[in-house]
C-alpha cells in the first residue's frame, strides 16, 4: 500500500479504539449496575422486588433482541441530539454504547449469580447491609467472570463498529467500505481484516492475561 493508504489504516484504527474504548466504558458504568439489580431483585435475591426484576428485564431483552444495524438507523434522531450530527465517530458512540449495555448487563448478571449462596447467606447473617454485601462480596467474587465479559463486550463492539461505517461513521469499516469494496482495493480489504484480527486478538489475550492475575482460584 500506498504512504496515504498507510496513514488512512492507522487513522482509521485510531478512531475504531476511541469508538470501541468509549463505547465499552459507557457500557461497564451502566451495564454491571444494571446487571447488580436483575441479580438482586430475582427471587431470593437480597432485594427481591419481582416487578422491577421483571420490567428491567424485559427492556434489556427488548434491546437485546434488536439487531445493530437496525438499531443504528433508529437512533438517527437521538444521535443528532445529542452530539448535533449523525456523522463520525462521536455519532456512532451513541448507538454502540446502547446496544452493548445490556448485552453487557447480562453478561454480568450471569457472572454475579455464580458468587456462592452461602457465603451472601453467612455475610447477611453477620447483619451486613446490602450495598455491603455488593462490594464485598458480590462485586469481587464475581470480578474474573465480569472482567471476562466485559472483554467479550469490547471484542462484540469491535464488530459493531466496524458495521457502523456503513452509514459513515469512520473506522475501520468505513475504510473498508469506502475503499476495499467501492474502490475495489483488495490490499486495503484485506489490511483492514488484518489489523481487526490482531486487535481482537490483542484485547483477548491482555483480557484474559488479567483475568488469570485476579482470578483467586488459580
Amino acid at each position: 500500500m500506498s504512504p496515504v493508504m498507510i496513514d488512512l489504516l492507522l487513522n482509521a484504527l485510531g478512531e475504531t479504539v476511541l469508538m470501541t474504548l468509549i463505547s465499552g466504558l459507557i457500557s461497564l458504568v451502566a451495564g454491571l449496575p444494571l446487571g447488580l439489580i436483575l441479580v438482586m431483585t430475582s427471587p431470593g435475591g437480597i432485594a427481591e422486588h419481582r416487578g422491577v426484576n421483571r420490567v428491567l428485564g424485559l427492556v434489556i431483552n427488548g434491546f437485546r433482541s434488536l439487531p445493530f444495524i437496525i438499531l443504528l438507523v433508529a437512533l438517527i434522531p437521538l444521535t443528532r441530539f445529542l452530539v448535533g450530527t449523525s456523522l463520525g465517530i462521536w455519532a456512532a458512540i451513541v448507538p454502540l454504547s446502547i446496544t452493548a449495555t445490556p448485552y453487557f448487563a447480562r453478561v454480568a448478571e450471569v457472572s454475579l449469580r455464580d458468587v456462592d449462596r452461602g457465603l451472601i447467606d453467612a455475610v447477611r447473617a453477620m447483619g451486613a447491609s446490602k450495598l455491603r454485601i455488593v462490594w464485598d462480596v458480590l462485586i469481587p467474587e464475581a470480578l474474573p467472570g465480569i472482567l471476562s465479559g466485559f472483554v467479550v463486550t469490547l471484542v462484540a463492539l469491535i464488530g459493531a463498529s466496524a458495521m457502523a461505517g456503513a452509514i459513515g461513521a469512520g473506522g475501520l469499516g468505513d475504510l473498508a467500505i469506502r475503499y476495499g469494496y467501492q474502490r475495489f482495493e483488495t490490499s486495503v480489504m484485506l489490511a483492514v481484516i488484518a489489523v481487526l484480527i490482531v486487535l481482537v486478538c490483542g484485547i483477548q489475550w491482555l483480557g484474559d492475561r488479567l483475568v488469570q492475575r485476579i482470578d483467586k482460584r488459580h
